[in-house]
């Protein structure tokens, strides 16, 4: 893919996913569909999925911004869970898909369909997630689908190794594969650790929000080549440093907290959109390269509903037998609902990852074409048959999330403690200072007030607007007004553009202040 080509569809996939955002659509799957439906256009660039392109400049940077976003507590907290989606359920998935293929596919090796069962065993969460989002999903159920699909990965690609070993003529058992997964996922922990730890640690001393910012961009692309180049799992590794520098960031400026947040949102759309359309665009690519029949269209409709049922096979006894056997289980996480385990089940789209270990099999490994034409079946099959019918089947079941009202409460006492504090401390440092004017410190109190009490306000009555929502309207008309006439001042050479720079600077940071729910 040149230059051009690669402008071209950057471009294109980011008008087509601002188009779906304004009418409310799900990006990712208009972004799919779009691609499938201009992959013949005569004339079209070939847009060829490069996997090194895929997996260290898309997938490291699309980890670690959302390993970044992740909770740590509550990763921690669901980790048992966690780990038999990530591990248990890849595997599972790696060993009936294989055997499904086997049988359906009789010119495939028991080991290539393996490497077909470990190509399609990773979901991608990108577009479960946007849904859930949308939806208001309950946190804990967000947050197996965040941690599954920062983890998963690790553990295909582990598989995928061994079974293209296997498939290739090599001799692997499975305490070869065993071992290499452990030690692959062991070294990208370590690596992860070692590489957010020193990466906090120089960003805590450098007082620079953009030195901070640079440094911090630079971490998915080394810990993925650092721990690739020490055999290690380099997804493992961008996760365990986008997590540990995640949790420390309350330890950054307020500048480099507003300036990664910005920085990172704007990455994750324009990437997420170039991957969902280059997965649309493969099709005449995949097309070409295999000869299709109507047992081949057979043969990857059962690999696809095997992939499908699988998770469901999975699922529910993953969720109801811990619990039932276990009571220091049942104590800390109660019983599952079944809407939650059945919502979850049908979560299970596949991605740009599938696609990606597909394209990088060896040219002459037996049964190569069959395996990327049944893996490029099974992500588009389960984004467009999951992924469209997910918001219905979450409407349908009533599985929603109430948390918003919690949090907020939790929030408004707080937020007054904090008020609180803030006051006592106001009168510590006033009473060891003489000269202070007393309309300053009136100002200090009144806004330490409002922040006290607009919590509150937003848990009463939603249909007269709140003394803080007034407020908040009536300033920012006020800054609007403000930036008005610097903007006018400039235009008529009153000032130079530094100044205004620097005036709207100041501006925008309060309006962000109170327009941030």
């Amino acid at each position: 893919m040149h230059g051009p080509e690669l402008l071209l569809l950057l471009v294109g996939a980011l008008l087509v996913g601002a188009g779906a955002k304004r009418l409310n659509w799900s990006a990712p799957l208009v972004l799919v569909g779009v691609g499938l439906a201009v992959s013949f256009i005569p004339g079209l660039p070939e847009f060829a999925l490069d996997p090194e392109l895929i997996l260290v400049l898309v997938l490291a940077p699309l980890l670690y911004s959302a390993a970044l976003d992740s909770s740590f507590h509550n990763i921690r907290a669901n980790l048992r869970p966690i780990g038999l989606l990530a591990v248990g359920l890849v595997l599972a998935t790696t060993l009936a898909v294989g055997w499904v293929a086997h049988l359906v596919l009789p010119g495939l090796s028991l080991p290539a369909a393996l490497v077909l069962g470990a190509v399609v065993a990773p979901p991608d969460a990108v577009a479960a997630v946007a849904i859930g989002q949308r939806l208001h999903l309950p946190r804990r159920a967000m947050t197996l689908l965040t941690g599954e699909s920062l983890i998963n990965d690790a553990t295909a690609l582990t598989a995928y190794k061994v079974a293209v070993a296997a498939a290739a003529g090599a001799t692997a058992t499975w305490l070869d594969g065993t071992r290499t997964f452990l030690i692959s996922a062991g070294g990208g922990v370590l690596v992860g650790l070692v590489i957010g730890f020193g990466v906090r640690w120089i960003r805590d001393r450098l007082d620079d929000g953009v030195m901070e910012s640079a440094l911090g961009m630079l971490v998915p692309f080394g810990a993925y080549i650092f721990a690739e180049e020490l055999h290690a799992s380099g997804v493992l590794a961008v996760v365990i440093a986008g997590l540990y520098i995640g949790h420390h960031a309350t330890r950054s400026s307020y500048y480099t907290r507003l300036q990664d947040t910005a920085v990172w949102r704007s990455v994750d759309v324009v990437l997420e959109s170039f991957v969902f359309a280059l997965i649309g665009l493969q099709l005449r690519n995949v097309v070409r390269d295999v000869d299709i029949t109507a047992g081949l269209l057979w043969a990857a409709a059962a690999v696809l509903a095997a992939t499908i049922v699988v998770r469901f096979l999975w699922m529910y006894p993953a969720a109801y037998l811990p619990p039932l056997l276990s009571r220091r289980i049942r104590e800390r996480e109660g019983s599952p609902g079944w809407r939650g385990v059945t919502v979850l089940s049908w979560a299970g789209m596949r991605g740009v990852v599938s696609l990606a270990a597909a394209s990088a099999l060896p040219l002459d490994l037996p049964g190569r074409d069959v395996i990327v034409f049944c893996a490029f079946v099974v992500t588009v099959g389960t984004l467009l048959i999951q992924g469209l019918s997910l918001p219905f089947v979450i409407r349908k079941l009533g599985f929603r999330g109430d948390e918003e009202r919690t949090d907020a409460l939790a929030e408004a006492q707080v937020q007054h403690a904090a008020a609180q504090a803030a006051v006592r401390t106001l009168d510590e440092v006033i009473g060891g200072e003489s000269g202070t004017p007393e309309h300053v410190v009136e100002r200090l109190r009144i806004m330490a007030e409002h922040r006290g009490n607009a919590a509150w306000e937003r848990l009463g009555r939603q249909e007269d607007e709140s003394p803080a929502a007034s407020y908040r309207r009536l300033r920012r008309t006020m800054l609007a007004a403000e930036r008005k006439v610097f903007v006018q001042a400039r235009d008529d050479g009153q000032i130079d553009d530094e100044v205004l720079y620097r005036v709207l600077r100041e501006l925008d940071l309060e309006e962000a202040a109170i327009s941030r729910e």
